[in-house]
């Protein structure tokens, strides 16, 4: 087994029996087409070099229940002292770009080709954002990918201390109304777990994917968010 070197213009995976680590293949254009193929398959880009996406679907992943996800009281009272109000999908761009501004010194992975081709996803309704407002003051957001009935976070942004935990509070709120299964939070890290992350298995995990866009299609229910 080994990591895959993708062909620049066939749009193309390997099956997840032959995933060993969490890095699957390099290379490859960074499409609309392509990274949908990804999602699908429980596979998401990283740059770690600026000329050479990679692909990583984790052995263990780190998701979020909508259901059970509980505010701490702390972002509770921070939410109520700032005033903060919530829109979805009302400023992608301005969300990405911060979220790319997030990098220290420049270093981000969020490279003009992933601000590129998420914009395009966002235009085909698979690529969404949540904004958080201290009145007409973007102040933090977060955009991700919905698939199936499973949201896949990408990255967030806080230009005002719990911002962006009040988004991820928004988002877990409308997974729940709509009946998604999982908020798909990616790779572990000790932030992501203080809010209450679990560690399923890559397995677990491709069933869920795979169940939940047989039943609600690839683009899933998010159509309905402004319904709420």
């Amino acid at each position: 087994m080994s990591v895959y070197l993708l062909d620049e213009e066939e749009i193309w995976f390997p099956p997840s029996h032959e995933y060993e680590f969490d890095l699957v293949a390099v290379g490859g254009t960074l499409t609309p087409e392509r990274v949908l193929k990804a999602y699908s398959m429980g596979i998401f880009p990283w740059y770690n070099e600026p000329d050479m996406p990679e692909w990583f679907c984790p052995v263990e992943r780190c998701v979020f229940y909508p259901d059970t996800f509980i505010p701490s009281k702390s972002l509770q009272q921070a939410a109520r002292k700032q005033k903060w109000t919530y829109t979805t999908d009302k400023c992608f761009s301005d969300v990405i770009k911060h979220c790319a501004g997030n990098g220290r010194e420049g270093n981000t992975w969020i490279l003009p080709d992933i601000i590129s081709c998420y914009k395009k996803l966002h235009v085909l309704g698979y690529a969404h954002s949540v904004e958080v407002w201290r009145g007409d003051e973007l102040v933090g957001g977060l955009y991700g990918m919905a698939i199936g009935n499973i949201f896949c976070g990408e990255s967030m942004f806080s230009r005002e201390s719990n911002a962006s935990k009040f988004a991820f509070w928004k988002l877990a709120e409308i997974a729940n109304s709509l009946n998604y299964g999982l908020i798909d939070a990616q790779l572990e890290n000790a932030h992501l777990m203080s809010m209450g992350a679990s560690l399923i298995g890559r397995n677990e995990y491709l069933e869920l994917l795979e169940a939940s866009i047989m039943d609600n299609g690839l683009k899933g229910r998010w159509r309905d968010v402004n319904s709420l």
